[in-house]
This record gives structure tokens, C-alpha cells and sequence, in this order.
């Protein structure tokens, strides 16, 4: 299996604000005050259409479908926590913590892939845990090692152990567990997702160990990584307070590798670490400030990865 992909599916958003259901334990979200919503979505739109240009200026199949003002989802524009599509033709649905959140997942957008000439063979639907409140959201919740089968979870109210090993043995992936932390107000909190604290590409891997406070979990998933022949950069939990570990990497033309973060990402890299990555691929940063203030995601969570065939 491929690790990375060149088709890429992004939502632009309509009505982009802080969410008030996820800011109870996303820790990264801010309130700007004194912004109207208009003029935060507006802020939000204006970089969301950057950042897809410069996607596209490299040749990344960027599919942008356009939310709707009805229902009311503020957090849309990070689709990859309710979907994930695969090389099987498989698409997985995900049980989401904050009920707004869940208004996200929409047939529509799947109809639009398929007319794409995408094919869809099979849904998974994990969301009737939702009843239980039991939660997984996407790729937000797990990092996928496609080529090595592994997949890696950072447990925490949005991520639960049982559902994810359920997730594994129904994609044939190999579970890491761990938990991860950040400090809040001088208290260690669970990192809300996986995806804010590492990130796996196909030759390296960027993490926070420092974040994995349990020193044997923390060896387990480094020597994991580096098992499976990952060139392992460690970043610190100030620059994952700068959505560092928020990082995706992708396929442009003549299928050339992209790391692709936020400029607060880039920013906060020593030069050593940008030469670490930059050995393995080129680097693209865009400007996202008002959707990492707002939103508590950055450059990954915006991107749903296409993993899926091309119908015949």
C-alpha cells in the first residue's frame, strides 16, 4: 500500500468559527477578539483558497467542495475526522465527540468522489457508537503506516481504545496505543488527537515524545517507527503548541513528495529539523493563523487523503 497520495479532498467553509462543543478539551483554540464570525470566516476562506492554490501549484489533486450554511458545522473545514477512503475501495465513517461535528459527515460528498470516477466498494460505519459516547475521529485519532500496516493512536476523550483495535482488525492494521499529553494551565491533559503531536511519511516520521509521558510507551512507539525503517525527527511540545506535528505528506506532479504544514509550523522548526525533512522532501507552508486560532487544527486535519481506485 501506498503511503502517500496525489488527490486530496478539502471542504471550504461557509460559516468558519471557534466551536464551542470542541474548545472543552481542544486546548489550542483561542477566541480573537473583537472579530466578527463574518470576518473570521472571511479570514478563514481567504486562507483556505491560498493554501489550495499552492497545493495545486505543485500538482496535488485538490477536490474543494463547498459547505453549506445549513446544518450549522463550524468546524467542516477539517473533514478528515469524520471520513477516510481507501485503496480497497473502502470508506470508513467515524463517531465524532461534539454533536455539531457530526452534522459534517455528508452522503453528497461521497457522490461528488464518485463522479470523480472514484470507486466506492464498501462503507464502514463506526458512528452508532456515538450512542454509547464512544469516539474515533478519523485520522485525527489515527496515524496510519499504510506500507508497514501499523496504525498509531494517542488515546484521549476522542479516541477509545476498543472502537480503534475494532478499526485495526477490520482494515488489517497493526495497533500502536499510547497516550499522549500537553501541559494545560500546569496540569498534564490527553492531547485531544493524534495528529497534533506526529505525523508519519514515507521514509520519516516527525513526533513529540515528549509528549508520550510514560517512558516504556514512549520507547515502544519510537522503536516501532524506527523498526519500520523511519527516519524518526523529534520535535518539542512548544512546537507542537505550533501544530509542527500537524503535518501531512503528499504526491504532486511526476509524483514528487511534499511535507505540507502551516507557516507557525515552519516557523517554529529549527534549521536542523528543516534539513532533516528537507533530505526526504520538499517543504510547503501556508499561511492558517485565524484557522489554527479558531478552529485548534491546522495544515493535516484540513486534508481528507484519496486513497481510493479509479473505477474501471
Amino acid at each position: 500500500m501506498s503511503q502517500t497520495t496525489n488527490t486530496i479532498l478539502m471542504i471550504r467553509p461557509v460559516a468558519f468559527r471557534m466551536n464551542e462543543q470542541t474548545a472543552v478539551n481542544n486546548y489550542y483554540q483561542k477566541v480573537l477578539d473583537g472579530l466578527l464570525p463574518a470576518t473570521v470566516n472571511a479570514k478563514a476562506q481567504e486562507e483556505f483558497d491560498a493554501y489550495v492554490a499552492k497545493l495545486r501549484a505543485v500538482g496535488v489533486n485538490v477536490i474543494v467542495v463547498e459547505d453549506t450554511v445549513n446544518p450549522d458545522t463550524p468546524d467542516s473545514i477539517f473533514p478528515n475526522n469524520w471520513v477516510s477512503f481507501h485503496e480497497t475501495g473502502d470508506v470508513a465513517l467515524y463517531p465524532m465527540f461534539a454533536e455539531n461535528r457530526r452534522l459534517e459527515r455528508r452522503e453528497d460528498v461521497l457522490d461528488i468522489l464518485e463522479d470523480q470516477g472514484f470507486q466506492i466498494n464498501d462503507i464502514m460505519d463506526y458512528t452508532s457508537a456515538e450512542e454509547d459516547n464512544i469516539f474515533l475521529e478519523g485520522t485525527g485519532s489515527i496515524i496510519l503506516d499504510r506500507e508497514n500496516e501499523k496504525a498509531y493512536c494517542a488515546l484521549s476523550p476522542r479516541a477509545d481504545e476498543e472502537l480503534f483495535i475494532e478499526f485495526c482488525e477490520d482494515f488489517e492494521y497493526s495497533p500502536v496505543i499510547f497516550e499522549a499529553f500537553q501541559t494545560v494551565d500546569g496540569e498534564r491533559k490527553h492531547i485531544y488527537h493524534t495528529n497534533v503531536m506526529m505525523c508519519i511519511a514515507e521514509t520519516f516520521a516527525v513526533i513529540c515524545a515528549d509528549c508520550i509521558d510514560d517512558k516504556a510507551e514512549r520507547k515502544m512507539v519510537l522503536s516501532s517507527l524506527k523498526e519500520s525503517g523511519k527516519d524518526v525527527i523529534l520535535i518539542t511540545e512548544e512546537q507542537v503548541n505550533n501544530f509542527a506535528g500537524n503535518m501531512l505528506q503528499v504526491r504532486g506532479v511526476n509524483d514528487e513528495l511534499f511535507l505540507i504544514m502551516s507557516n507557525a509550523a515552519y516557523q517554529s522548526l529549527t534549521q536542523s529539523q528543516i534539513d532533516k525533512i528537507e533530505k526526504h522532501c520538499k517543504i510547503i507552508h501556508a499561511s492558517l493563523d485565524t484557522i489554527e486560532a479558531c478552529g485548534g487544527g491546522s495544515a493535516r486535519c484540513m486534508m481528507a487523503e484519496v486513497f481510493l481506485p479509479k473505477a474501471e
